[in-house]
């Protein structure tokens, strides 16, 4: 019987650092979300175009992710890590003193290139340091899943605050000192990892990159000028085109940044989908929220932040505590279709929000609903998403579903935010006309995670009876982490 290699010393604060890169990736995706209104009158933006500040950030994250990976492997996932939060920094910096659109919206979209080689690094390290403990690797992923959360939570809250005492550009600020820290400390705590030989698939990343930003340009700009334009079905088609042309280009390269033939493993479609239909769900419903807070409600920043607390920290305890549990009791598949048709109801009872309404009753009890969905979907349709794959595969496995769940946050954004502004949101002067657009855009989301549920009850299988006592042995011990 071969011994275990021995333990990294400082392991333990390596996680640290580990998960404090998945809160951090994960905060600056909320934390924009209460500044918004400031960011739209001080930078000129429009109220289709304010969208932008969220899907520069997330195209770039969600397109180069699968590159992000590609890179760790061959330099070293440490290496990566460390690049990822210099980029995050200079990201974060650009879009703290940008002083017009275009300059905001490229450190937003910087901040995600470094996302993109924060994430998939990350949770190589992880596995570097637990792989060959699973009691350890366990508690690891519960604290590591614990982070995303939380990052939610404190976006939200942060934002506020910062909003309301300081100024939207210090949201974009405070990654720097916390930047600063991680490299500092990296050095002497995360395992080092040899260089591998290999080529990189650039027309791959290039391509799908690529055709995701055509494709939320397309639809975007559907509002301001037509749908029935040839130009937005021109542009909408090149998306698709660029799309098309990346999965010919994984066809045929020796080393691919996505080997295709993964998606034959049982339960990987069906759980990837479900992951980018409740992101092109849950991330509408969270902006609109945000909007409907401050444009109709009246709420200042602070007072935004904190409103949607409870939801967020419904949805962190939940997660943590009550989600792995009833994993081990039910399977994922029960949970995955119950939570998403649940995240569906929630936001059904928010098209009912009213503009004379109030947080009480137009707000805490919906949202609440909410973010019992999407705690009950999330964990099991990312961990399904992360088992069907070969263990060898597992980083790939990691990529395609933060992938799908990226890509979902941003075409669903897109188009529920074309939805709104059809539905009269463009009109920022009257809380009625912009209460019917958020409705809508509420619906429509509505709309997406109920599909979501039905896919999951057609397409994912029941977990075999070993695979399914493995998986609450495994769900068991991280919630008595």
């Amino acid at each position: 019987m071969s011994t275990p290699p021995a333990a990294h010393p400082r392991r333990w604060t390596a996680l640290a650092l580990i998960a404090l890169a998945q809160f951090m990736v994960i905060m600056d995706t909320s934390i924009i979300g209460v500044a918004l209104p400031e960011m739209q009158g001080d930078l000129g933006f429009s109220q289709e175009n304010l969208s932008w500040v969220f899907n520069a950030y997330v195209v770039a994250f969600g397109g180069l992710l699968l590159l992000g990976g590609r890179l760790s492997d061959l330099f070293g996932a440490k290496r990566l890590f460390t690049v990822g939060w210099i980029v995050l920094a200079v990201g974060s910096l650009t879009a703290g003193l940008a002083g017009e659109v275009w300059v905001e919206l490229s450190g937003r979209a910087l901040q995600g290139v470094g996302a993109a080689l924060i994430a998939p690094s990350a949770l190589t390290l992880l596995m570097m340091l637990f792989g060959s403990r699973p009691a350890e690797l366990a508690k690891a992923f519960a604290l590591y899943g614990a982070a995303a959360p939380a990052g939610g939570t404190a976006g939200v809250f942060l934002g506020g605050v910062i909003t309301q005492y300081a100024s939207w550009p210090w949201v974009f600020y405070i990654n720097i000192p916390i930047a600063l820290i991680v490299l500092a400390i990296t050095p002497g705590v995360m395992p080092a990892a040899p260089a591998r030989r290999g080529s990189i698939d650039l027309a791959g990343a290039v391509t799908v990159t690529a055709g995701l930003a055509t494709a939320v340009y397309a639809i975007v700009r559907a509002p301001e000028i037509g749908w029935g334009s040839a130009q937005t079905w021109l542009v909408l088609l090149a998306g698709v085109a660029l799309i098309g042309a990346f999965i010919a280009i994984q066809s045929k390269r020796r080393e691919p940044l996505m080997r295709l033939a993964i998606w034959r493993a049982p339960n990987l479609a069906g759980a990837n989908i479900a992951q980018l239909l409740m992101a092109a769900a849950w991330i509408p419903m969270w902006f609109f929220l945000n909007l409907y807070l401050q444009q109709v409600l009246g709420l200042g920043a602070f007072a935004s932040g904190s409103a949607l607390l409870p939801m967020t920290v419904a949805i962190m305890i939940m997660m943590i505590v009550l989600a792995p549990r009833l994993i081990a009791r039910f399977g994922p598949k029960p949970l995955i279709v119950t939570g998403l048709f649940t995240l569906a109801a929630g936001m059904v009872w928010l098209s009912f929000a009213r503009a004379a309404g109030t947080f009480w009753v137009d707000v805490l009890p919906a949202s609440l609903l909410a973010a019992v969905g999407m705690s009950l979907a999330f964990i099991p349709s990312l961990g399904t998403a992360l088992s069907s794959a070969r263990p060898e595969e597992g980083g790939l496995a990691a990529g395609i579903v933060n992938t799908s769940y990226q890509v979902g946050s941003a075409l669903g954004l897109a188009a529920m935010t074309a939805l709104a502004a059809a539905h009269g949101a463009r009109q920022l002067d009257s809380p009625t006309a912009l209460t019917n657009g958020f409705s809508a855009a509420f619906l429509g989301a509505a709309a997406l995670a109920a599909a979501g549920a039905l896919a999951s009850l057609l397409t994912l299988r029941t977990a075999p009876a070993a695979t399914a006592s493995q998986s609450s042995e495994q769900a068991e011990t991280a919630a008595t982490a």
